[in-house]
C-alpha cells in the first residue's frame, strides 16, 4: 500500500520522463560535453607532435611549475586552517563564532577580481604597505607571493566548509568518551575525530586543489602577466589565445580540462566510499542491537 501511494505521488507518464531525460542530456551535451570536445579537438588539430611540443616551450613549462608550486603551498595551508576552523566551530562554543563562519564564507561572496584588487590596494606601490615594502626591497604584487596569497584567499573556505557540517552532524560524544577514558587532546583528534571525517577532508582538499590550479580572476590582477615568471597555466592559456596560437592555447587548456575530469572522478569515488562506509556502519549498529 505504501509503495503504491508513493508511486502515485511521484509517478510521471512515460512521455514526461523521456522529455525530462532528453532536456537533461541536451543540457549536459551543450554546456559540458561540447566544450570538452572542442578543447581536445582543437588541441590535437595539428597532431600529437604539435600537441606535446607546445609543452616544451619555456613559457609553458614555467607556467606549469608555477601552478604546481602555488597549489603545493596554498592547499596544505588551507588544509591546516580548514581542519582547525572546523574543529573549533563544530566542537566548541565561543564568542565570535558566527563572525568566524561569516568570514570563512567571504571568498564565496566576493568576486575573485575584487579579491585581487584588495591585495593590490594593500601591497601595491600606492597601497597601505607599498612604501614600506619598497623601502625594504620586498616585492609582493606582480610576483609569486601575491599569486600564492590570492590563491589562498579564494580557496580557503573549501576544506572548512566540507568539514564543519560533517563534524556538527557527528557531535562530540565520541570525543568526550575518549577524554573520559584518558585520551589527550591530540590523541583524541588523530584517533577519533580525524578518522570520522577523512572522506570529507579528502573531498575538501580535492576541491581546494582544483580551484587553486584553475584560478584566473584574482591571479590575473596581481600577477602582472610576466612571461616565465608570474603566469600560471590559466593565464598562459589566455596569452596564447590572444596571440592566435590556438593549438598551444587549447593544449594548455586540455590540462585544466583533464584536472576537472580527474576532480569529478575523485569526487564520485569519495562519495561512493563515504556512502558505503556509512551503510556498513548502520548495518553494524542494527546488528548489534538485534
Amino acid at each position: 500500500m505504501h509503495r503504491s501511494r508513493r508511486a502515485v505521488a511521484t509517478g510521471e507518464s512515460a512521455l514526461m520522463r523521456r522529455l525530462l531525460i532528453g532536456v537533461a542530456l541536451a543540457f549536459l551535451g551543450l554546456f559540458l560535453f561540447s566544450p570538452l570536445v572542442v578543447v581536445f579537438a582543437q588541441a590535437f588539430q595539428k597532431g600529437f607532435t604539435a600537441y606535446f611540443e607546445s609543452f616544451q616551450e619555456p613559457a609553458a613549462l614555467a607556467a606549469i611549475r608555477l601552478t604546481l608550486f602555488t597549489a603545493a603551498v596554498a592547499v596544505p595551508l588551507n588544509l591546516l586552517f580548514g581542519v582547525s576552523a572546523a574543529w573549533l566551530i563544530a566542537k566548541f562554543d565561543f564568542i565570535g563564532k558566527s563572525l568566524l563562519m561569516t568570514l570563512i564564507d567571504l571568498p564565496f561572496s566576493v568576486s575573485p577580481v575584487v579579491s585581487g584588487l584588495i591585495y593590490v590596494l594593500v601591497f601595491g606601490m600606492q597601497g597601505w604597505l607599498g612604501p614600506f615594502l619598497a623601502a625594504h626591497d620586498i616585492k609582493i604584487i606582480f610576483a609569486v607571493p601575491a599569486i600564492v596569497l590570492t590563491t589562498m584567499f579564494v580557496t580557503f573556505p573549501f576544506v572548512a566548509r566540507e568539514l564543519i557540517p560533517l563534524m556538527q552532524a557527528q557531535g562530540s560524544e565520541e570525543e568526550e568518551a575518549a577524554v573520559t577514558l584518558g585520551a589527550g587532546g591530540w590523541q583524541t583528534f588523530f584517533r577519533v575525530t580525524l578518522p570520522n571525517v577523512k572522506w570529507g577532508l579528502l573531498y575538501g582538499v580535492i576541491l581546494c586543489n582544483a580551484r587553486a590550479m584553475g584560478e584566473f580572476g584574482a591571479v590575473s590582477v596581481v600577477s602582472g602577466h610576466i612571461r616565465e615568471l608570474t603566469n600560471t597555466l590559466p593565464l598562459h592559456v589566455e596569452i596564447l589565445y590572444n596571440e592566435y596560437q590556438y593549438v598551444a592555447a587549447f593544449a594548455a587548456a586540455s590540462l585544466l580540462a583533464l584536472l576537472a575530469l580527474v576532480t569529478l572522478a575523485a569526487k564520485s569515488f569519495i562519495e561512493w566510499r563515504a556512502g558505503r562506509e556509512a551503510s556498513l556502519r548502520v548495518s553494524a549498529e542494527e546488528g548489534s542491537l538485534t
